[in-house]
């Protein structure tokens, strides 16, 4: 196969690949360590686990499914027909050894709609339960029979279905399957092998309904029975390519479905488990619970792949928490307060007008910035602007009658609301002007207030005048502003001088070497147009100057 057809993986050949991995997971937990001239891994102190005559667990089955096989004489096998073979061969070679052994097959994928046995119901992610509820037991002391017994029984209380956003791809080989840009596939097994249907891109919650509308129909032969009232653990398993914002999403809206049906869902693990190499994709699983079950998942393990999610003190039932409240600083930007400078009503109304003004402004720019932040950004200056000026403008009062609170009040609004380096930057601004409005809103107080919102981005941005960023901007309209006021030039016409000269420094951003921000990390001569963090300082200083005439 041609390097062009290939996957990219990093590897240093397809052939060692598996056995440096290996190498690489007993690096990184020495406890765990690696058979000379095989590829089985095993606990240090396995001695110490045999002297104790407990029942030891194996599992394992083809590489690309890690960290799945992790943990841990009884054999975990899943229900595909290769590791069906070579752990029975195992097995009959142990007996024919003496030892005692046992295993447990586990088949409990809910997609397949088919009665028929020739292949029978997968395993997948379900079966690192049963490793860990089989360790459990192990641990407590009890027999091998017992132990298969009651694995056998939680098998048959478990259900996973899987969904795939793009294929995976064995190293040295190209894509599996081929999915569209715009499709997904319900119920594929952990090889790539089919699903029971493909579908169009939906939202996660839909995602969530239509994998468990289909795990829980009664119609569905596989289907898993979860009566309401029932105790269930669920897991939300990356199938290798899946980011952990995705997953997290998941998880709560497969919470919020099952709550909703009266399930309790009583543990919750989400993460990476049982992988399809870097399939990008999803699998949960869910396992109705008792006491014992409870009690063998919670049980301590040094298995490094298993998760321990934080649960409140002496708590072991989860609970989806509420939203905790806390104290916040005025949401709104109307104020009534009265030991700091207000301003007349007309004043008011006029310092209304300009902010609607300038809300409108960014508004109407989004795009010009966007496409001015493709160069050097994400492309998206204009939209979290935007999204800013959308969220003041829905929340700005008529009554304004205190500039101070009406600045905090502006900061608290673009961080949560605008977001980003935008919004903490424009918050910081806000924050620190807002200090010289609470006893005066002369000029030279608003002039002041500029000099100290420039000072605090500088402090805590990095950046400084001539690094190509929305300070150059700034820093030329305040020194312009703060001359022009010492010189007693009118403070309309100060402030016009001030942004002819925030206008001119904006354009010339265009020939700065950029030395902070992400234009830093581009090469100049790919960056051929202004900075749109300072194009949009110029647009909202307009704004205000146009409703100042």
């Amino acid at each position: 196969m041609s390097h062009s057809q290939q996957s990219k993986k990093l590897v240093n050949s397809v052939d060692k690949c598996v056995d440096e991995c290996l190498a690489g997971l007993v690096t990184v937990n020495p406890g765990l360590g690696l058979l000379s001239g095989h590829r089985v891994v095993v606990r240090t102190d396995i001695h110490d686990v045999i002297k104790s005559g407990k029942v030891t667990l194996l599992s394992g089955g083809g590489s690309g499914h890690e960290p799945a096989h992790a943990a841990g004489v009884l054999l975990i096998v899943k229900n595909y027909t290769g590791d069906r073979l070579n752990f029975g061969l195992a097995a009959e070679r142990a007996k024919a050894e003496g030892i005692k052994v046992d295993m447990v097959v586990v088949g409990e994928d809910c997609a397949l709609t088919s009665t028929d046995k020739t292949a029978g119901r997968r395993g997948l992610c379900g079966t690192v339960l049963i490793h860990k509820i089989a360790g459990g037991l192990a641990e407590q002391g009890l027999c091998l029979e017992d132990i298969v017994k009651q694995v056998k029984a939680a098998s048959h209380k478990m259900g996973t279905i899987g969904l795939s956003l793009s294929p995976c791809s064995v190293p040295g080989m190209g894509p599996s399957f081929q999915l569209g840009a715009d499709e997904i596939e319900l119920g594929l097994g952990i090889h790539g092998e089919a699903g029971v249907t493909r579908l169009k891109l939906v939202s996660a919650k839909e995602v969530v309904q239509i994998m468990l509308d289909h795990m829980l129909n009664p119609q569905n032969n596989t289907h898993l029975l979860v009566r309401k009232g029932d105790s269930v653990c669920c897991v939300v398993n990356n199938l290798g390519g899946t980011s952990v914002l995705e997953l997290n999403i998941i998880a709560n809206e497969a919470v919020m479905y099952l709550e909703n049906r009266g399930i309790l869902v009583d543990r919750l693990y989400c993460g990476t488990f049982m992988t399809s190499l870097e399939m990008a994709g999803i699998s949960i699983t869910l396992l109705i619970l008792d006491e014992t079950l409870k009690t063998c998942l919670d049980a301590d393990t040094s298995a490094p792949a298993w998760p321990h999610p934080l649960l409140p003190s002496g708590v072991k039932d989860r609970k989806t928490p509420s939203h905790m409240t806390c104290s916040e600083p005025a949401s709104g930007v109307v104020s009534t307060e009265k030991s700091f400078h207000t301003i007349s009503k007309e004043e008011a109304s006029q310092l209304y007008d300009i902010i609607s003004h300038v809300t409108q402004s960014l508004i109407s720019s989004e795009s010009r910035l966007n496409e001015l932040d493709t160069e050097a950004g994400d492309g998206d200056c204009g939209t979290t602007l935007a999204r800013g000026a959308h969220a003041i403008r829905d929340q700005l009062g008529r009554h304004i009658v205190c500039p101070y609170t009406l600045a905090l009040a502006l900061a608290v609004l673009v961080e949560t609301d605008m977001g980003g380096t935008s919004g903490a930057l424009y918050s910081l601004f806000l924050t620190s002007a807002a200090e010289c409005l609470k006893t005066s809103t002369t000029p030279e107080a608003w002039s002041e207030a500029l000099k100290q919102g420039i000072h605090a981005i500088m402090k805590y941005g990095g950046a400084e005048p001539g690094d190509r960023t929305m300070l150059d901007p700034l820093h030329a309209a305040s020194s312009v502003l703060s001359h022009e006021l010492s010189q007693q030039t009118p403070a309309v016409e100060a402030f016009r001088r001030a942004v002819q000269a925030a206008d001119k420094s904006a354009q010339d951003t265009v020939a700065m070497t950029a030395h902070a921000g992400r234009a830093s990390y581009v090469g100049k001569d790919r960056l051929t147009k202004p900075d749109a963090g300072a194009i949009a300082v110029v647009t909202w200083m307009k704004a205000i100057l146009e409703k100042l005439t």
